[in-house]
């Protein structure tokens, strides 16, 4: 059952793997606003795929965030999402980003419930 208020936290460090200049969104070693996204969108997906019916799964469609604050490697991030509405198999989270020292970025994201195998056929 899909209600507000499920909440998934997901962790990370940052390392080379996932700073912004191995991933290209930048030139420095710091943690990368994509893979910030990534464990945004992760954090989400998680929140709610134990309630999901048997052969379903969420895809993300929308990202609105900030990435306010640089972390540096070695930084341990945490990523949370919570349901904050659900419109059929549209899904609303409030997703936000934290090093040791603060809030990194906050935002909004908006994932689909799928058929899994449905939605793979139309690749």
């Amino acid at each position: 059952m899909l209600e507000i208020g499920l909440r998934y936290e997901s962790r990370t460090t940052v390392s080379t793997a996932n700073s912004a200049k191995t991933l290209g969104s930048g030139d420095m070693d710091v943690f990368a606003t994509p893979a910030m996204v990534a464990l945004m969108e992760n954090a989400a997906m998680l929140a709610v795929a134990a309630e999901l019916p048997e052969g379903s799964a969420t895809v993300g469609t929308q990202m609105n965030t900030s990435h306010i604050k640089a972390s540096p490697l070695g930084a341990v991030i945490t990523a949370s999402a919570e349901l904050t509405a659900v419109d059929g198999r549209k899904l609303t989270f409030a997703v936000k980003a934290w090093d040791e020292k603060g809030v990194i970025g906050e935002g909004e994201h908006t994932r689909f419930v799928v058929d899994r195998a449905r939605f793979l056929s139309k690749l």
